[in-house]
């Protein structure tokens, strides 16, 4: 009994609930949606952002600031969306039946969720580009000796069967110098055969962001691949999801696990490590490193993309989504945590074996995973195993968010039409979504495509997320009211939400979102790419792009006013920021005081979940007569088999 009770979410100490929702449906146990929430929190941020950051903002000192923050701003963020969203069974667009006025939020959480959906996959397909480019006894990237190299090409591989002597002669004929290619390679730039792959062949990158040039038809493949893929992962909502995720949010750990013991058995690993993780005390007194570490904590966990709030939506109304915020997000950030080590193991090895600092081969973002790691991995024996299994984790790393991205766009659309059609053929919506991201990824399959893919990247999902997620808190906390909350949460859980969270939803939380805000916005500098300075008119388009999602909150709110009853603006204010009357639990039988049916438990107050129990039970005792079934008796297993009038 116990067993099933975790599997089903109940609340610890309660009786197993059977409040499912047959029209939306529910996961088919907990252990789906902490997988699937698991992996939409942990995604490429964590393998490819977090260690570096971690290396750059003073090693283990950066510890300390970023655990500070998931304390004090990421779990009880991560507990107000899901609470929210699981009370009310709703999307990120229904959910603002709590306050009308804010629905603007809910658009502006799809609006990101847009955006991420059609830069993420392209970054997926690319991984399935590299993966399938790995299935061959040499890799592509290990020589200089390809079309796509250029002269200033040096490898950190010898070509088997040239000797040392010959190879030099070779390079110097080449490049008509007169120092072998060792001495050129330590008097200009090094150009890794892994980036002139990557630059050269796979994006035949062009030489301006406006410069389109022509589609790259191979990675145009990859993205069609990607967006079917994840089209049949989801194409029975979350009751096929949440079959996958037991594969997709679980290898990865055994991928990294396979890379870490690798890792560390090369020599330089130690060192790589040592850069990761040697503390830089003095650090923690910049403002800068309190800042990146709010900064990842925010944007790691997926707070105000809208996901957290459509995968709690799908949970039964008494699930304990306070043990669940706090699972999910201190496992996300250990596999941050983790991934350094795997990642910089393997670089220790790399600037050991160029006989150079580690941080002139550690990278972030596209860099890492596409130039310095591959590269690195050529150095391995079987390297096209290990390339195999890196860029297969990328892909489900990446699968694991971009399920959650496009399953918050669908519900958000079937729960705010709500016809009974529009729901029965959820699938139909799933497959036009799917079918509308990949075309407007097209444009980030050309040439110019990783300029675009870097500008949404850097502008999409910014400071406009802070916005929604600062508005989010005080809409909730500071206009429907915190006490309302608390006791939707009580009734809901069975008991309030601890103090400390109360605590940080009202005021901790806020400053720390504000203070991202500030700092986000006092830190900006214009994109680059390499070399290249993006030109005045892109970045016009990347801020037109992050205001795209805030601006939908104050139109919205101005046409709920102006829509509203009222003789006066405070009138209609007023009546547009009230509760819609369908707010509350979306099943009849959790309806109970505030939100009891009129006519049917309106004198009842509302109570905690245990005391309600506890006093039908003597009910029960009492008026053993008495059959009918007690209609909101907030999902209390029944004692007749006659159904509720």
């Amino acid at each position: 009994a116990g067993l099933c009770s975790i599997l089903n979410g109940a609340v610890p100490g309660e009786p197993v609930k059977t409040d499912k929702n047959s029209r939306r449906g529910n996961w088919g146990n907990q252990i789906e949606f902490i997988l699937t929430s698991v992996g939409y929190a942990v995604g490429l941020g964590n393998v490819w952002r977090f260690p570096y950051l971690c290396y750059r903002n003073g090693g283990g000192a950066f510890m300390f600031p970023y655990f500070i923050m998931l304390v004090f701003c990421g779990i009880p963020l991560f507990f107000l969306e899901l609470s929210f969203g699981q009370f009310a069974s709703q999307g990120c667009l229904g959910v603002w039946r709590i306050s009308p006025m804010f629905k603007g939020v809910g658009y502006g959480m799809m609006v990101v969720s847009t955006y991420i959906g059609i830069y993420y996959n392209v970054v997926i397909c690319i991984a399935f580009y590299y993966f399938f480019s790995s299935m061959t006894n040499l890799l592509p990237w290990t020589y200089c000796n390809n079309p796509w190299n250029t002269p200033t090409c040096n490898g950190v591989v010898t070509p088997r069967g040239i000797n040392n002597t010959l190879a030099n002669v070779t390079r110097s004929l080449v490049t008509g110098a007169a120092e072998v290619a060792v001495e050129v390679v330590n008097k200009t730039k090094r150009t890794s055969p892994s980036e002139e792959y990557w630059k050269h062949y796979v994006l035949q990158i062009s030489d301006d962001i406006g410069n389109f040039g022509e589609v790259r038809l191979p990675i145009l493949g990859c993205l069609a691949v990607s967006w079917v893929v994840v089209f049949l992962c989801l194409i029975r909502g979350v009751k096929s999801s949440g079959k996958v995720v037991y594969f997709t949010a679980t290898f990865p750990y055994v991928v990294l696990t396979i890379l870490f013991i690798r890792g560390i058995t090369l020599e330089g690993a130690v060192t790589g490590i040592k850069y990761y993780l040697t503390p830089q005390w003095h650090k923690i007194l910049d403002a800068k490193v309190w800042g990146d570490a709010a900064s990842q904590i925010f944007y790691s966990l997926g707070c105000a993309w809208g996901g957290l709030i459509t995968m709690a939506s799908y949970n039964k109304f008494h699930n304990n989504c306070y043990r669940d915020s706090i699972i999910i997000s201190i496992t996300n950030c250990a596999t941050s945590v983790y991934a350094g080590f795997v990642i910089f193991s393997i670089l220790g090895f790399m600037a050991h074996h160029l006989n150079v600092d580690v941080s002139e081969v550690a990278d972030h973002g596209p860099g890492l995973a596409f130039v310095a790691y591959p590269e690195a991995l050529t150095l391995l024996p079987i390297s096209p195993l290990w390339s195999l299994l890196f860029f297969f984790m990328l892909i489900l790393l990446g699968l694991g968010t971009q399920f959650c991205l496009l399953e918050t766009l669908v519900t958000a659309i079937v729960d705010e039409i709500g016809t009974d059609w529009i729901v029965r053929n959820k699938t139909v919506v799933t497959g036009g979504v799917a079918i509308v991201g990949f075309l407007l990824g097209v444009p980030l399959t050309t040439q110019a495509g990783i300029y675009w893919l870097l500008l949404m990247d850097n502008y999409a999902a910014s400071f406009s997320l802070v916005i929604i997620s600062c508005i989010m808190c005080i809409c909730i906390m500071y206009v429907y009211g915190h006490k309302k909350y608390f006791k939707d949460v009580e009734m809901m859980l069975g008991f309030p939400p601890p103090i400390f969270f109360r605590v940080c939803w009202r005021f901790v939380s806020p400053i720390i979102i504000s203070f991202i805000l500030i700092f986000t916005v006092i830190q900006y500098k214009p994109i680059t790419y390499n070399d290249y300075v993006y030109p005045g008119w892109s970045l016009a388009i990347g801020f037109l792009m992050a205001m795209s999602s805030v601006i939908c909150i104050p139109i919205y709110a101005l046409y709920k006013i102006a829509k509203s009853e009222g003789t006066t603006f405070l009138e209609r204010l007023k009546n547009s920021c009230k509760p819609d009357v369908k707010w509350g639990p979306a099943l009849s039988e959790h309806r109970i005081g505030l939100y009891a049916t009129p006519g049917s438990e309106g004198e009842v107050e509302v109570r905690p979940l245990k005391e309600e129990l506890k006093e039908k039970e003597k009910e029960d005792e009492k008026r053993d007569e008495i059959s009918l079934t007690i209609q909101g008796s907030n999902g209390s297993t029944a004692h007749n088999t006659t159904p509720s009038a």
